[in-house]
């Protein structure tokens, strides 16, 4: 675990920092300036506006007395989102857009429910049911 986490706060800066470099190479220092600002603030107006969509989902679903389960997890992943999207860079951006993006998700919440059902059976996540 400690190699993943070092791993993620080395690897993935160098890699925005090499990002950023090329493309500021490419069209210019104040353009990449540019792209990464209207990047991250398109990318947070895009979470504040799924996240509103599914917050109302939640509503909806609470008023007709249905647990909110999916849309519960569709907020925390738009909310991940929203925090790597205000990081600065392009993966991260590239990253955080596939997280708001419905269909992109979705797969997400496929693949952390499939994880999530691997290590509850491997016993490494222990599941109690409040009566």
């Amino acid at each position: 675990m400690l190699l993943k986490l070092f791993l993620a706060f080395t690897l993935i800066p160098v890699i925005e920092l090499y990002l950023l470099i090329k493309i500021g190479t490419v069209i210019g220092s104040l353009n990449t300036i540019c792209l990464v600002i209207i990047t991250g603030f398109t990318g947070a107006w895009l979470a504040r506006m799924e996240g509103m969509h599914t917050m109302l989902k939640v509503r909806k679903n609470m008023e007709q007395g249905i647990m909110p389960a999916e849309e519960l997890i569709d907020a925390l992943i738009i909310f991940c989102a929203g925090v790597v999207l205000i990081t600065p860079g392009i993966l991260t951006d590239f990253a955080g857009l596939l997280l708001l993006w419905p269909v992109t998700r979705k797969r997400f919440k496929q693949f952390l429910r499939k994880k999530f059902d691997k290590m509850s059976q491997q016993g490494n996540i222990n599941i109690t049911h409040l009566h």
